[in-house]
């Protein structure tokens, strides 16, 4: 198991870095290797990546989501093994601080040399530096859903 923690502080208010979160479909334009999302439903999403030659399709699930707080999943179906959470901190009126927390399962050579020499680690640091640069340039942050979704007990 890879084990990933990333954080990035931006300069909105929590709200719009959380609302822009929710956008997944915006996501492979601040990440490289996520080739589209599709959101199915409100706690359902279908993934297809292309990571260092290794294509992926395979869907998410939420499994907890509170607005402005916190957003964690897991994947469902499909050849691969993750399961996240992102945080939301209110710094200021008009900062925020993203923690990113990713679990994951490599599988195959290039997945496992990736992980042991921490390309993985510097996908998401990478990542989260073009988030930054995404939403504080304005993003395509709008309202998302802003529903809940309570954590299974």
């Amino acid at each position: 198991m890879s084990q990933i923690q990333e954080s990035v502080d931006v300069e909105v208010p929590v709200s719009v870095a959380y609302n822009q979160w929710t956008q997944f479909e915006s996501f492979p334009q601040f990440m490289d290797g996520v080739e589209s999302i599709t959101q199915v439903d409100d706690t359902h999403n279908h993934w297809v990546t292309n990571v260092a030659g290794v294509e992926r399709e395979f869907d998410t699930e939420i499994t907890e989501q509170h607005p402005d707080e916190r957003i964690a999943w897991h994947s469902v179906g499909g050849d691969t093994s993750h399961a996240g959470v992102v945080t939301f901190h209110r710094l200021s009126d008009t900062q925020s601080r993203v923690m990113i927390q990713i679990d994951w399962e490599p599988s195959g050579l290039v997945e496992t040399v990736g992980a042991a020499v921490n390309a993985d680690n510097r996908q998401v640091r990478a990542d989260a530096k073009k988030f930054k640069e995404f939403i504080e340039n304005g993003g395509s942050h709008s309202a998302g859903w802003r529903g809940n979704v309570e954590a299974p007990s």
